[in-house]
């Protein structure tokens, strides 16, 4: 009986790592959102209206705000999952010097942007480091999309829904934690919500 009910666990703990689930997988790879939990993954900054809804984890009101990791990072890829509106500010942060501080001038920022007013840094780009072809002909608004983000020294390549947007080296950020956005719009008004509905991480 013994022996069953530890065959039983160790299947059921297989299961889990497989899936990815709360955990690092037998691939690797880290998931802090899955569609219906992950705000327990994070530190938050900004006053954003973070909650879980519809399978995903959405913000879209406040000031700004931004969902934090608990650990940092050196080398690694990013996959998520978002749905934006084509007037959304969002985008993935990582290297951030500063944890509490959440800005492209502490971090490089993968964008989310369709109508960025300097539109070479809008989606697909790294802000003020690598520039998009403008206009970018895959715009993320209206639609669910894949992000790729990868870090390896000082070799930084993004990817939207499979097609390279941007591939640079860089070495002003050497390491640590990542942040999803909301951000504000543009002139004070209100900009479109954001989904994430998963988000994975393997450190290399």
């Amino acid at each position: 009986m013994k022996r069953s009910s530890l065959m039983l666990a160790t299947a059921l703990f297989a299961c889990a790592q497989s899936r990815g689930m709360g955990g690092s997988s037998s691939s690797g790879w880290e998931t802090l959102v899955d569609g219906e939990a992950g705000l327990e993954n994070w530190n938050r900054v900004g006053d954003a209206n973070w909650r879980v809804e519809g399978g995903a984890i959405v913000a879209d009101a406040g000031k700004g705000g931004y969902l934090v990791s608990k650990r940092s990072y050196q080398d690694f890829e990013i996959r998520a999952e978002f749905y934006a509106e084509a007037d959304t500010n969002s985008g993935i942060y990582f290297r951030c010097n500063d944890a509490q501080k959440i800005t492209s001038e502490f971090c490089y920022e993968a964008n989310i942007w369709d109508i960025r007013p300097e539109p070479k840094y809008g989606t697909g780009a790294i802000v003020n480091v690598a520039a998009v072809p403008v206009p970018l002909a895959s715009k993320a608004g209206g639609k669910w999309n894949t992000y790729e983000v990868m870090a390896r020294g000082q070799q930084l390549t993004v990817k939207l829904n499979g097609a390279q947007t941007v591939s640079v080296q860089d070495g002003k950020h050497a390491a640590g934690p990542f942040a999803l956005q909301y951000g504000p719009g543009v002139n004070g008004v209100q900009g479109g919500g954001i989904k994430w509905r998963k988000v994975q991480i393997r450190p290399l």
